[in-house]
């Protein structure tokens, strides 16, 4: 038991600190009156008037047992009960506790064009091309709203975004009259709403709160001089990435690459910002920066690398002594908005009612589109009443939210991640999960860099600890293997800095294709269709080598192909296979060579030292079966 000694005058008392409960402390304080009270009081019969005053004493002892034991308990993210005391914790760790998930889906929205001639052939007018904006909405038969994610452009079609065009309607001449324009556009449930603030004179982390149910994300803020404010994880960070359109504007060097990436990636410095966090009771509150001053950073703070060069903002001499606290009315943690009316987007909805079947959302909502000057009204307004949408999936995701449990996984488990990369799953995942906006990157394989040794001067190669090689491919139209083009490299590049650790540089280069081609024979049971049982093995191959299956350095286990072949029905024995290198760029195959038979180590093919991986580029010809008769 534990024991202290309380001093007293007459002598010293042992006091227990084991008790947790009324009966406890109220057989401990009778015990404690009988040791050190015996001729004051002694009757303890539950009629005395002096057990009440023991009872209340033991009644007050178990109430603060409980809330001790409870406000410790609710310290801690694997214990605790309290929602509120959850979304804290999980805040503390980094994680933003979602009141309800929106459900996503792919939209199919069409229009119509009218045609014209053009050098004496006919193709559709593109003028008439409409640009849905982002935030433009649909409506599904079973209630729920949808918004697109980013612009509808109809006159605008890549590998990302394609236009499919098919003709629509022919004239009395046989000749097409309306062409039917269709993209496939990411939607998300929910509909945006807009709340307005009137800020007064500045105020050091301003915090405001949305007074709404069922709030997904905030969309937007923008202040009546038209200034923008970005959401970022914590105040302190002042770089965001944006998303521009690749173009010469914005990039003259890749523009020439956005048929296969559409958007760049750019850091922006963003002095205005805010964070936001959900509460427990579902309001979402948006806390702003501590730049109150109108003055310069500089002259808050003086920088002594400025001292004497007479720049604005610079100084003679360093005769002011540094105040910590005077950070605080810097632009560090972001500029505050004050004297001005902020206008706030937000998104709504979500929830399990937003998990809507395929082809209900056919209605449309409101749409904000852009199109060209100068056209005739009246085949405009034809071709904005054509416009249709539908979703061929059903609309999935959407959830109320996340449970208590939830929120302990994933705070967890997000502060494991802390937004990070250092282990080599940890490069492939960032990589393959950069946004398909920025370019598609279908495979990754990273290795630590390595030198040759300066000593020998020979191909003896040691590790460079200061650089990781990213090695990359994605896939052309025909989804057949492909390097990364530059402006995906370069957003690939962006978009790692934000994660990689401080001592990584990384190289990105491109992964080495070996192009392969596959013979096979095979004897068959009797009664058994021996074309069909050969066709059967060539699907089953072509299964196997779908380039969806394979990752760099991957290698091919000869026995797997055997067993495969063999487990055909009709199929006796598999009594050959032969896989060969294909080689040459103007028969469309890899530059590269490679000898199958070198690489051979018990029936399994290695790919080589340098990161590759093997492609079978055209299966329908260089797959070649054979069934052989005795």
């Amino acid at each position: 038991m534990a024991y202290s000694k309380v001093s007293n005058k007459s002598q010293d008392k042992d006091v227990k600190y084991i008790s947790k409960d009324f009966n406890t402390f109220k057989n401990q304080l009778i015990e404690f009156s009988q040791t050190y009270f015996p001729e004051n009081f002694n009757d303890f019969s539950e009629g005395n008037p002096g057990m009440m005053f023991l009872e209340m004493a033991a009644y007050v002892g178990d109430v603060l047992s409980f809330y001790t034991d409870k406000q410790l308990r609710e310290a801690f993210l694997s214990l605790a009960q309290d929602r509120e005391n959850l979304f804290n914790l999980a805040y503390t760790l980094g994680y933003k506790p979602k009141v309800t998930t929106a459900s996503s889906v792919n939209l199919d929205i069409t229009q119509l064009v009218p045609s014209k001639v053009v050098g004496g052939s006919y193709e559709p007018d593109f003028d008439y091309a409409l640009n849905i904006q982002q935030n433009s909405t649909f409506d599904s038969t079973e209630g729920s709203t949808f918004y697109i994610t980013r612009d509808t452009r109809f006159d605008f079609s890549s590998s990302f975004e394609p236009t499919n065009i098919s003709i629509y309607q022919f004239d009395s001449s046989n000749n097409p009259e309306y062409y039917l324009l269709k993209k496939t556009i990411p939607a998300i449930s929910g509909q945006v709403k807009t709340q307005t603030f009137t800020m007064g004179a500045p105020e050091r982390f301003k915090t405001l709160t949305i007074f709404d149910t069922d709030i997904i994300s905030i969309e937007s803020i923008t202040d009546s001089d038209g200034n923008e404010y970005h959401e970022v994880p914590y105040l302190a960070q002042d770089t965001i990435f944006e998303e521009v359109s690749n173009n010469g504007a914005n990039d003259p060097d890749l523009k020439g690459f956005n048929n296969q990436t559409p958007f760049l990636l750019k850091l922006k410095q963003v002095p205005r910002r805010f964070v936001s966090r959900f509460k427990a009771n579902n309001q979402l509150e948006i806390q702003f920066g501590a730049g109150s001053s109108d003055k310069a950073d500089e002259q808050i703070i003086p920088n002594p690398d400025n001292i004497g060069l007479g720049i604005k903002e610079g100084r003679s001499q360093l005769d002011k002594a540094y105040d910590p606290s005077n950070f605080l009315y810097t632009k560090a943690y972001g500029q505050v908005p004050s004297n001005t009316t902020l206008t706030v987007n937000y998104l709504v909805g979500g929830g399990l009612s937003s998990n809507v079947n395929s082809n209900t959302i056919t209605t449309i909502g409101e749409l904000l589109i852009n199109n060209k000057p100068n056209l005739n009204q009246g085949m405009l307004t034809f071709v904005k009443a054509s416009i249709t949408s539908t979703n061929v999936e059903a609309a999935k995701g959407g959830g109320a939210g996340d449970t208590i449990e939830e929120i302990r996984l994933n705070a967890a488990a997000n502060f494991g991640a802390q937004q990070r990369t250092v282990t080599k799953d940890d490069y492939i995942i960032r990589t393959l999960s950069m946004p398909p906006q920025f370019g598609r990157i279908s495979k990754a394989y990273i290795t630590q860099d390595d030198q040759i040794s300066p000593l020998t001067n020979e191909p003896n190669r040691i590790p460079n600890p200061l650089a990781l090689n990213l090695y990359t491919l994605g896939y052309n139209a025909e989804k057949q293997l492909s390097t990364l083009n530059t402006a995906t490299k370069t957003n690939l590049a962006t978009y790692l800095e934000q994660y990689r650790m401080l001592t990584d540089a990384i190289n990105i280069k491109d992964a080495f294709v070996i192009n392969i081609a596959l013979e096979f024979e095979i004897t068959t049971f009797r009664n058994y269709n021996n074309q069909r049982v050969l066709l059967q093995c060539i699907t089953e191959v072509k299964d196997y080598f779908n380039i969806d299956k394979w990752q760099i350095n991957q290698p091919i286990v000869m026995s797997e192909i055997k067993n495969l072949i063999g487990a055909v029905e009709g199929v006796q024995t598999v009594e050959n296979i032969t896989i060969t290198n294909k080689k040459g760029e103007s028969l469309g195959y890899s530059k590269y060579s490679y000898s199958i038979q070198k690489a051979t180590r018990d029936e399994i093919i290695y790919p080589s030292l340098d990161p590759s991986i093997f492609e079978l580029k055209y299966p329908d010809t260089d797959i070649k079966g054979r069934i052989t008769t005795y």
